[in-house]
């Protein structure tokens, strides 16, 4: 029997992370498969593992007010050593760009496990943006044994780092996997949620509902202030839209857009949501403005057209497939594309119809497939 051990610390992991548990939990007599996480990020990551219903075996709440990346890089490294000891995992699976997988692929690496990378290859070759997360995922690249690509482009990546064929699956994005079953499970009729029942009873979905997410660190100071002043001018140029925008809890997120943007009749601004509530409020939207990773993955499978706030992407494949526009914090780009899309319905349709490049909702079980063949 394989033993496994998936770890993860930050609500996005745990998002991509759950549906691979779920999938390796199928098949228990070929695998013992354990779930570790740091609590990179605490509530909200316990908001995830309630919906998916995942019971960590291993907690190692790291938490810490005012934690840096030193200190936490260090202590997790530290942490996963007696983790690892007990379990003696053959494979230790880690998730795209967090400080949490740069440091237990290193931990995984003392400790003589296989370390597979789900969502790998995603790379901007620029080691400063985004930061950390571009250095995060190249060493994590370095170490991995095993690479899980999401696409043909990502493996591409890979291969140009002279990392070999033989160790690279093309599996899709396991965000696929996970919106599929959080969408059916919403949809559901014995299913409640006492956050989507507030938003049912406080938003006005007669309105075309925008929903913004921003949190990015090479986006705060001016570009946050640019993003603002795009939202209001967009908010007071139609009425008819109605922005909705869980704002996060950074201090340096919080201060410009309640500054900006807390007068405005037609924005709301709300506390950040559980990720079973904004997938709901997803669906419900007519488009979204994100500088947000995965909300690039998913929304297309929706069929809602997506805005980047950022001025570069490591999701190429939704660029050119146009299911995303890039805008950056151009204020003046914000405005255009976001009009755009609110008077040209043509050009909205054409939109919500293209193919998602990232994937139908099968990878965890190619990745479940391929390490069963392993010896």
């Amino acid at each position: 029997m394989k033993k496994n051990l998936i770890v993860f610390g930050t609500r996005p992991e745990a998002i991509k992370m759950a549906p691979l548990v779920k999938e390796f939990e199928k098949h228990t007599a070929s695998f013992e498969t354990r779930v570790c996480i740091t609590a990179q990020h605490r509530e909200m990551l316990d908001q995830v593992l309630a919906f998916f219903e995942i019971t960590p075996y291993y907690d190692l709440d790291l938490m810490r007010p005012n934690q840096n990346l030193y200190t936490l890089t260090a202590t997790i490294i530290e942490s996963l050593k007696p983790v690892l000891e007990d379990f003696q995992p053959d494979f230790v699976y880690v998730h795209g760009d967090t400080t949490t997988t740069m440091a237990a692929s290193i931990a995984a690496f003392y400790s003589g496990a296989k370390i597979c990378h789900v969502e790998a290859g995603l790379r901007t070759f620029n080691k400063r943006n985004p930061f950390p997360e571009e250095l995060n995922r190249s060493i994590a690249g370095r170490i991995a044994d095993y690479h899980f690509a999401p696409t043909e482009t990502a493996k591409a990546n890979l291969l140009k780092e002279n990392i070999s064929a033989k160790s690279i699956v093309v599996t899709g994005n396991t965000v696929i996997d996970a919106l599929m079953f959080s969408v059916a499970k919403l949809h559901t009729q014995n299913y409640s949620d006492n956050e989507i029942d507030t938003l049912k009873n406080t938003i006005d979905f007669n309105k075309k509902i925008i929903l913004v997410t921003g949190h990015r660190r090479e986006n705060h100071g001016q570009g946050f202030i640019d993003i603002c002043k795009a939202l209001k001018q967009i908010a007071e140029n139609h009425s008819e839209a109605l922005i909705i925008y869980p704002v996060h809890l950074n201090p340096n997120v919080q201060k410009p857009v309640y500054k900006l943007l807390g007068e405005i009749s037609n924005i709301k601004l709300i506390s950040p949501l559980s990720y079973p509530a904004f997938v709901w409020l997803m669906e419900k939207s007519f488009l979204i403005l994100t500088d947000s990773g995965g909300i690039q993955e998913e929304a297309p499978s929706l069929g809602k057209p997506v805005l980047v706030m950022r001025e570069t992407t490591e999701r190429p494949e939704a660029v050119e497939a146009g299911t995303v526009i890039l805008v950056g914090t151009n204020t003046d780009k914000i405005i255009y594309e976001t009009e755009k899309l609110l008077k040209d319905k043509e050009h909205y349709l054409q939109r919500t119809k293209l193919y998602n490049p990232y994937g139908d909702g099968k990878a965890c079980a190619r990745i479940c497939g391929f390490i069963a063949q392993i010896y």
